[in-house]
């Protein structure tokens, strides 16, 4: 049986015979994580498609770790005993435009929740790179997106809902409980099963992407402030040799008098012709739209577009954070999605 094939089982699959077939399934077939390189200890894999469900899995073991869409590279959300799946609860619970804020169940990815918002005339200030992620796996983890002056995605939640080790259900939120709450966002899987999550929302907007090839590395130590400034997402990918940035992805809101220029040379760097893969050799159809073809943000943000493989699909991430005045061509913040 194929990921894909495994991920269609997964969605359907309800109630008590799903969770037999799943293990039987997974006692044949060991389940791995996105990147292939992580065997998981169990073959005790179920799935709950309601909090009430959840409740009474987590009251009837001793030990679970809930398991998101599996872009994690290290064994933070492996477990030895039993591995609990919430992709079936993947709805927008409540939509808020008053507060602007959006309520949506834990197992709901990106790329389903952000064509929803954007026919209701909303978005999200921020995307990672691919939209396949879990919204919980993704805020509980803490993965980023870019942008200077953007907070990582788990800056969005205001509101969360748990159910502890005790099977009960916790609420909590930013305006109520203060340092608890923020302590709470990025669980780490340590607090328990996140049912609900409510994020904050602002009215939706275009974007335009612009890609720019061979910057010399020079030129970013020289004008890293004003390179990371240019739009309003940037992010840059090197094979760390020639002394070069290979590609530049500039992400520019599109909001008058106050859109990326798009010169025609940029540091040294020049334009690419055609829309490029952040691996130059791959193709370009899993990414999205470039060229400075105005888009949805949603169909902008992220490299890589919904329904497609993210990148290569078999490729390790790891990431290093050091002072941003702390640059030289031995230190860059090298970073990756890490979705539990």
């Amino acid at each position: 049986m194929t990921k894909r094939t495994f991920l269609k089982l997964l969605s359907t699959g309800v109630g008590a015979p799903s969770v037999a077939r799943l293990s039987a399934w997974a006692a044949k077939q060991k389940l791995t994580n996105w990147a292939g390189n992580l065997t998981y200890s169990t073959d005790r894999l179920h799935e709950a498609d309601s909090v009430e469900q959840i409740q009474s899995f987590v009251r009837s073991q001793d030990k679970v770790k809930v398991l998101g869409t599996r872009h994690c590279f290290n064994s933070i959300a492996d477990s030895r005993y039993n591995l609990l799946s919430l992709k079936p609860m993947h709805e927008a619970v409540a939509l808020d435009p008053a507060a602007r804020t959006v309520t949506v169940d834990a197992g709901i990815s990106y790329g389903q929740l952000c064509p929803y918002l954007d026919s209701k005339g909303f978005a999200l200030h921020n995307l990672a790179s691919l939209p396949h992620i879990s919204i919980a796996g993704a805020c509980s983890t803490a993965t980023h997106g870019s942008g200077e002056k953007n907070g990582n995605l788990a800056t969005a939640v205001s509101g969360l809902e748990i159910v502890n080790a005790a099977g009960d259900v916790v609420k909590l939120s930013r305006k109520d409980d203060g340092e608890v709450f923020r302590g709470a966002v990025v669980g780490l899987g340590a607090l328990g099963a996140i049912t609900r999550i409510t994020l904050d929302i602002q009215p939706t907007y275009a974007v335009r992407q612009y890609v720019y090839e061979d910057l010399p590395l020079a030129q970013m130590q020289e004008h890293f402030d004003a390179i990371q400034a240019s739009g309003y997402s940037v992010s840059l990918f090197t094979d760390w040799q020639n002394q070069r940035i290979k590609e530049v992805w500039i992400k520019s809101r599109v909001e008058g008098g106050r859109e990326f220029a798009a010169p025609a040379e940029f540091f040294g760097a020049r334009p690419a012709v055609r829309n490029l893969h952040p691996i130059a050799e791959l193709s370009a159809e899993n990414c999205t739209q470039q060229m400075g073809v105005s888009g949805p943000w949603y169909e902008r943000l992220p490299h890589f577009r919904m329904g497609f493989t993210p990148s290569a699909g078999k490729e390790l991430q790891s990431e290093s954070f050091v002072p941003r005045a702390t640059r030289s061509t031995r230190f860059w913040r090298w970073s990756g999605c890490a979705t539990g």
